[in-house]
């Protein structure tokens, strides 16, 4: 089953997700605010092979910070662009906490927008 919303969409995974999987994948979002990229991809090297869930859940972290790192860059280069980088922060606490907290649920979480540069 499938919840789709402006904030993203979420589904049930195939395995119920082990309390340890739940927790590395809600990591693999909230670690965004102190490591930006780079927590979530620790994350993915070191479980990728091991689950599913964290996998899924470090490499949605990761294409997502990617996606707004590249709209930042864009944004600093036009002078215009400047005044929205705080339009950034914010959709990027959103939508870290909505991932966070449907990772802790158990569920597979996709941004509504997001570069799906790892696959």
């Amino acid at each position: 089953m499938e919840n789709s919303s402006i904030l993203g969409h979420d589904t049930q995974p195939a395995t119920p997700p082990t309390q340890d999987e739940k927790t590395l994948g809600l990591l693999a979002h909230i670690i965004t605010f102190i490591s930006a990229f780079l927590g979530p991809l620790i994350i993915y090297l070191v479980k990728k092979d091991e689950s599913s869930f964290v996998s899924e859940h470090a490499k949605e972290s990761l294409n997502f910070q990617i996606t707004l790192a590249i709209v930042s860059i864009i944004l600093f280069i036009s002078i215009v662009g400047i005044l929205l980088l705080w339009v950034i922060g914010i959709i990027d606490v959103v939508l870290v906490v909505v991932a966070t907290i449907k990772a802790s649920e158990g569920k597979l979480y996709r941004y509504p927008f997001a570069l799906r540069l790892i696959k």
